[in-house]
């Protein structure tokens, strides 16, 4: 039997509603998203990130001080892979939707494309973004567009016992589990509910063409709001089942562990890594006619402002240039810095959301108390320096 919060109707009716909110998608995102003039000059962070150590996982990373437009070329937008590329045909290509379903389906890339077409615009950021001295660009903003997911699984039918919707990608590799190895298919997965959310897409397009091999081609998962690792590339098949599902990528590793204190004793906490979090970051600092301006981003939440801290002063407000506050995509922010002393100079950036929170600062328990470099949200501080006046 089919449960009653997931009949068919409902679905395609929340499928409609996605559908009806495409236009604002398309308004947002222009081409260039900081004002000023594009010869004005890019002063350089002093704080450059190091060579990348794996760079057999990590491809490119978004450069901050090329950032000039909302949407990222697909060509600088970060990659990661876990098991290397697959190699797949898309004619012969097959998507499964199977498990706990009353009408499993197998479908072509044209059988998708053949369904209702939508488009999102969403900031998708690795987990581990920060997390690391190297690694401060996995991060892009992209148009994605597919097919929703809601309604395929209406017309597959979830049967009531069915709680979580697992994702396989097509990608495999080596591991060691308890001095066994095995081969094991990159999955990840979420609640029914969770994955009956409008946004949530089989993606065949990015950026108004075909989607990359190493972005997931032929069709990859876009679950708005959620870390990149949650995003399927390389999709071969969804699984319904009635228990929690706990491979590696869900329980061994992308886990975030906490040192936390309780009445004195010392407890241990770990939690799977699954929707992105408030963050914000200072992306480049420019200057013209002697005049100094700081521009960054935010993301992960709705946001309602940015403030600056410089050479940790007082918190100033920033103004939000581009984006909305949906949460799905960044916002763009700029504060007029007027002209600075000569010399070296630390500016920190911090966001605030519709609700209040605020990203965290170093000292606040949210960062002191985690032990794993995934869900690095705590404020960026970069360096900067200001040339003596007539140099430079």
């Amino acid at each position: 039997m089919v449960t009653s919060n997931l009949s068919r109707r409902d679905l395609l009716r929340r499928g409609g509603a996605a559908l009806a909110g495409l236009t604002v998608l398309r308004l947002a995102g222009p081409a260039h998203a900081f004002p000023g003039q594009p010869d004005d000059e890019v002063l350089p962070w002093l704080d450059q990130p190091g060579e990348n150590p794996v760079p057999n996982v990590v491809g490119s990373q978004l450069v901050w001080e090329q950032l000039d437009s909302w949407t990222t070329p697909t060509d600088r937008h970060f990659t990661i892979r876990h098991y290397g590329t697959p190699a797949i045909d898309a004619q012969n290509w097959r998507l499964a939707v199977a498990g706990l379903v009353g009408r499993p389906l197998t479908l072509t890339l044209d059988d998708l494309k053949a369904r209702a077409r939508q488009e999102v615009d969403f900031t998708l950021e690795c987990s581990g973004n920060h997390g690391f001295q190297w690694n401060p660009g996995l991060i892009g903003n992209a148009r994605w567009a597919g097919t929703p997911l809601a309604p395929l699984l209406g017309d597959a039918g979830v049967l009531d016992r069915g709680i979580e919707v697992v994702f396989w990608g097509s990608d495999a590799g080596k591991e060691t589990v308890r001095d066994m190895e095995i081969t094991e298919q990159f999955a990840r997965s979420m609640s029914v509910a969770d994955a009956l959310d409008p946004n949530v897409l089989l993606a065949y397009e990015m950026n108004g063409a075909p989607l990359p091999a190493n972005h997931g081609a032929p069709v990859r998962l876009i679950a708005p709001g959620w870390y990149g690792v949650a995003n399927v590339k390389w999709l071969e098949r969804i699984e319904v089942l009635a228990t929690r599902y706990q491979g590696k990528y869900m329980a061994r590793d992308y886990v975030t562990i906490r040192e936390e204190q309780r009445d004195g004793a010392t407890v241990w906490t770990f939690s799977s890594v699954g929707r992105a979090r408030l963050k914000s970051a200072p992306a480049k600092v420019t200057r013209r006619d002697g005049s100094y301006r700081i521009m960054g981003a935010a993301w992960g939440a709705p946001v309602a402002r940015v403030e600056v801290q410089i050479d940790g002063g007082p918190w100033t407000a920033t103004t939000l240039t581009e984006g909305t506050a949906s949460g799905h995509s960044w916002r763009f922010w700029t504060l007029e810095w007027g002209t600075p002393a000569a010399g070296e100079h630390t500016i920190t950036s911090r966001a605030i959301d519709t609700d209040g929170n605020v990203q965290p600062a170093p000292q606040d328990p949210a960062i002191t108390t985690k032990r794993t470099y995934w869900e690095s949200t705590g404020q960026i501080t970069r360096r900067v320096g200001i040339p003596a006046a007539g140099r430079g």
